[in-house]
């Protein structure tokens, strides 16, 4: 039996919830909501109730249709006269009580990202569950236990915690056909699909970091990119070159960036039946067995290239042309598969070589950019290492030896050498890739790779939007499904902003305050929409209707 329940909260307010006895103690079924006046306590009391009066509820399944309640209908009105006479119906006439508010929603918003959710297509998961996980998660992240706070707040009808950790197990199950996870991702593609970008994927990886004291078999502490050393996992994303999601991988926290980009790509690959694409990478993705791996799996790859390489893949335009470059220059060149093999730039020739896999084996193709822009910066941040430098070998500073200082025994000086090819180097930018120069340009190439601000806009609205670190989870199941939450929850909060033209966080603000009221008015309950001004009627119908 279920009854409703209020207790006093740590912030001063009253909070009223739905309990049942199970075994002897007290189990929250919802959260209605919390109140700071005695107003607003009695619209939530009212709200509880009418969820404990829901017809059918506790009823036993006798396989016997129930039957909707009668009421006396009022009479038509007789002929007027100054004194009616008293109805013989009792009930028949009386006093009609005012409406009264009993509760509020942001169900304009709940109505508008489950639009998008289903136009998506992932209704085909048929868990009405799942989805309304997934809205809370773009709306306000929070932890399973408060999510039941969130759904009320939208206008979804509660369930149980324990409803929410079985919908949770699910999305964790397996690999399959059955799995959430890879039904999503083949959604994802479906959609990605019909705008032609799917054959360009950006890749790239982030960490996310638990506040534990020991390590697992999943988190393990390693190189982290919050410079922290908690145990983390390593989360790599795989998005189309507007940053939708289409593959997500979870890996060990001590697991290397560049051992995760071949199994999320194979994966990727034999989910899609794709024989042929381009993965775009930064330079942490470069490594010569990644090279090989997608070489040999028919892909196509454009990855950033290290400065430290420039000396080597530029020797003839050092030779011929000195260490000057101009604006936007750009050189089409060469530079050695890995570091065993000999570079197979003549430097005798002034003309930069043609890549061309069967003229060139031990190479790949190498395009280099000179920016002033960045030579300035490049300028100025070495300048700043100098003078740390400098610092350090005169006694000024201490602490660790900085860049460019050569120890010597006790004595330190400045490695005048090493500071000289930096700034030789400064404004440059390299690209390594197997696409001939016939099929794709030097410019293309350089467009291409600068698309990666997409997947890394994705992390960090994954990361603060959707606030992906697992905070409240610690098992790899649940580590799993919670991000099969998030990856669902970026996919909708993409396509909301490709629709709205705003940022989710924007769409949010605009569309929360929006409260539909729900009242109460002789003895039937109704629900009365917002009004709603010409500005956010626009993102509304932006996210209920497809945009071309």
């Amino acid at each position: 039996m279920a009854w409703i329940w209020r207790v006093r909260t740590a912030s001063g307010a009253t909070a009223v919830q739905i309990a049942e006895s199970v075994n002897g103690r007290r189990r929250i079924v919802a959260h209605v909501g919390s109140a700071h006046t005695e107003a607003e306590l009695g619209l939530l009391v009212e709200r509880a109730r009418e969820l404990l009066d829901d017809p059918g509820q506790d009823e036993l399944d006798l396989g016997v249709e129930s039957l909707a309640p009668r009421t006396t209908l009022i009479g038509q009105p007789g002929a007027p006269a100054l004194f009616d006479e008293p109805s013989s119906a009792a009930g028949e006439r009386g006093p009609v009580a005012p409406p009264q508010v009993v509760g509020t929603s942001s169900r304009v918003l709940y109505d508008a990202l489950a639009a998008v959710f289903t136009e998506l297509g992932f209704d085909a998961l048929g868990d009405a569950v799942f989805r309304d996980l997934v809205i809370a998660r773009i709306v306000e992240p929070t932890s399973i236990l408060d999510t039941a706070r969130v759904r009320s707040d939208l206008g979804a009808r509660p369930v149980s915690e324990k409803t929410m950790r079985r919908t949770l197990a699910r999305a964790a199950a397996g690999q399959g056909l059955g799995a959430y996870r890879d039904q999503v991702a083949a959604l994802c593609f479906d959609h990605a699909a019909s705008s032609g970008d799917v054959p360009l994927c950006l890749y790239d990886v982030t960490t996310l970091y638990f506040e534990a004291e020991k390590e697992d078999d999943l988190r393990k502490v390693g190189y982290s990119k919050e410079r922290r050393v908690d145990p983390q996992i390593v989360v790599g994303l795989l998005v189309d070159r507007h940053g939708f999601p289409l593959e997500i991988g979870c890996y060990e926290g001590n697991k290397a960036e560049t051992s995760t980009i071949i199994p999320i790509v194979k994966q990727f690959q034999e989910r899609h039946d794709i024989e042929d694409m381009v993965i775009v990478a930064d330079a942490g993705m470069l490594s010569a067995s990644n090279l090989t791996a997608l070489e040999e799996a028919n892909l196509r790859f454009i990855v950033g290239s290290r400065v430290t390489k420039a000396p080597l893949d530029l020797a003839s335009h050092f030779r011929w042309h000195g260490d000057a470059f101009i604006g936007g220059q750009v050189i089409d060149t060469i530079t050695p598969r890995t570091g065993r093999h000999r570079s197979e730039n003549n430097e005798a020739l002034r003309a930069e070589p043609v890549w061309d896999r069967q003229q060139h084996p031990g190479s790949w193709r190498a395009v280099w950019a000179y920016s002033t822009k960045r030579a300035v910066r490049d300028t100025k941040t070495l300048t700043l290492q100098e003078n740390r430098a400098q610092a350090v070998i005169a006694g000024e500073k201490a602490a660790r030896t900085p860049r460019f200082v050569k120890t010597t025994g006790d004595a330190r000086r400045l490695d005048e050498a090493a500071l000289a090819r930096a700034r030789r180097l400064v404004g440059l930018k390299g690209y390594v890739t197997n696409i001939p120069a016939q099929l794709m340009s030097a410019d293309e190439v350089i467009g291409s790779y600068h698309e990666l601000w997409h997947v890394e806009q994705s992390f960090r609205m994954s990361k603060t939007d959707l606030a992906a670190r697992p905070m409240f989870v610690r098992t790899r199941e649940a580590i799993e499904a919670h991000l099969t939450i998030v990856f669902t929850a970026l996919a909708v909060s993409r396509e909301v902003q490709r629709r709205s033209g705003l940022a989710i966080r924007n769409v949010i603000r605009q569309l929360r305050p929006l409260r539909s009221a729900t009242i109460t008015a002789n003895g039937a309950i109704q629900t009365i929409p917002p009004q709603i001004d010409t500005d956010r009627r626009a993102i509304i119908d932006a996210l209920m209707t497809e945009k071309s």
